[in-house]
């Protein structure tokens, strides 16, 4: 399941270089068909995250290996960086609600044959990392065509809230996905978790099927290598949609090992079991609810390329600041806060790349930004890890140690990297150009913060 949504710019004609915040959500929500997919997306993202908790879990209790968490997240999440391209192109190309159709079934069927495989003994090591794969790849060609899904569900004016919303139910559900997770694996077993993310399926695929169709963006005679090309000179050329790219980079290379080794922190620094774990999975997802909520209170004044590294800075400092702690409950809180942060950094990245992207080439612009995202967290997962194991060899500590040190070094490169991006920022993220109000570059970590160049007077 995935969590963002895309809608239809000739909706509506607005400015948008002014985001709407101050928008109520349940303005978003009085559209009948985005309730739909926002309630159906709601109980798939609870089974997407009960599912993660239990082969996350089951990896790290056979391995009690970062290289092999790696592996994992290699195998989930790899498909995006080699299909994403072909995907956003088809995405382009054909009815986008029945490709979606398509991916949600594929999805429900890898779920079912996951609880089977549990069911008979049979998940396996190589079993959980060739069910990952299958499942990645129909998550490469799911992603693209979720993000351009039903082009009337909201008005273009609605789209920063409706992305928010959506980034909220992923994130309610990940508050309640592991900690009922934690209780269920507990007293029943994985394969439990397994079949309900099977059946959570049927209501998001019901809410789709309920919506208009979707033809293609592109009707005309398709040029697929001069259609890439158009993408990738769009990133090239645009300051703003490349200075959003690095963003996304960093946040996902730097970021994700910590979620991904999250379980050997539970087992091997705090030596605790499964109902643990939940929490602190509960704890970013009740962050990043909380996040969601305050980034829609923000003054709209206040820009993206403000909010940007400014998040990117405080996500790296609370991650670090987990990384040195023992105890779980400090360590819940400091994922409390980086729940908090990530969602202001990958809420304001998406809407920025929504808002930047012309509709024509949506599909392949947010397919490079998918490949960019999904492809940099396997990467940063293992590097983190080969990074932890030989620091932890030349320090002559054990499997606790080396997760703590190669989650730490990467979440201080993004502490560092957000502090650089907030002194130095890009107005051109907000689309300003120079001569623009608010085309203002005054370095400094203060006016990043404060953003004083914006108020209103």
């Amino acid at each position: 399941m995935v969590q963002h949504l895309q809608v239809d710019p000739s909706a509506s004609q607005v400015d948008m270089g002014v985001e709407t915040r101050g928008l109520p959500w349940r303005g978003v929500l009085r559209h009948v068909g985005f309730r739909r997919v926002w309630l159906g997306a709601m109980g798939s993202s609870l089974g997407t995250w009960m599912e993660g908790v239990g082969v996350q879990w089951l990896m790290a209790e056979q391995t009690a290996s970062t290289l092999m968490l790696g592996a994992l997240a290699v195998a989930q999440l790899g498909p995006m960086l080699i299909l994403g391209l072909p995907a956003g192109l088809l995405v382009d190309w054909v009815d986008r609600r029945k490709m979606l159709l398509v991916t949600q079934v594929a999805m429900m069927a890898i779920a079912g044959l996951l609880a089977v495989a549990h069911a008979f003994g049979w998940a396996t090591p190589p079993v959980l990392i060739g069910l990952g794969l299958v499942n990645g790849i129909a998550m490469a060609f799911n992603t693209p065509a979720w993000q351009t899904l039903s082009p009337r569900l909201v008005p273009r004016e609605e789209l920063p809230q409706a992305i928010a919303l959506m980034g909220m139910q992923f994130n309610l559900a990940r508050v309640a996905g592991p900690a009922l997770a934690g209780v269920l694996m507990a007293r029943w077993g994985a394969t439990l978790l397994f079949t309900l993310n099977a059946l959570s399926f049927v209501g998001v695929m019901w809410a789709v099927r309920s919506t208009a169709p979707a033809p293609p963006a592109s009707t005309g005679a398709h040029k697929p290598w001069r259609e890439v090309g158009e993408a990738l000179r769009f990133v090239r050329d645009h300051v703003g949609a490349r200075q959003v790219m690095l963003g996304l980079l960093l946040l996902s290379m730097l970021a994700a090992p910590l979620q991904r080794m999250l379980p050997l922190f539970v087992s091997e620094v705090y030596h605790a079991e499964e109902a643990t774990y939940g929490v602190m999975l509960s704890a970013v997802g009740a962050g990043a609810v909380l996040g969601g909520l305050s980034l829609g209170r923000l003054p709209s004044w206040y820009p993206r390329h403000h909010i940007i590294p400014l998040a990117l800075l405080m996500s790296g400092a609370s991650m670090t600041l987990f990384c040195a702690l023992t105890e779980p409950a400090w360590a819940a809180a400091c994922l409390l806060v980086s729940g908090f942060f990530w969602i202001w950094a990958f809420s304001s990245l998406m809407t920025s790349v929504q808002l930047l992207t012309p509709d024509v080439m949506r599909g392949r612009v947010l397919a490079l930004f998918n490949m960019a995202m999904f492809g940099a967290m396997p990467v940063g997962s293992v590097l983190s890890a080969l990074l932890g194991d030989w620091l932890a060899v030349q320090l002559g500590g054990g499997p606790g140690l080396a997760v703590q040190l190669g989650v730490g070094v990467f979440t201080l490169i993004l502490l560092l990297a957000g502090a650089v991006l907030l002194i130095w920022r890009t107005p051109e993220i907000d689309d300003l150009k120079p001569g623009d109000r608010g085309h203002t570059r005054r370095p400094g970590i203060w006016a990043g913060i404060t953003a004083a160049g914006h108020r209103p007077t």
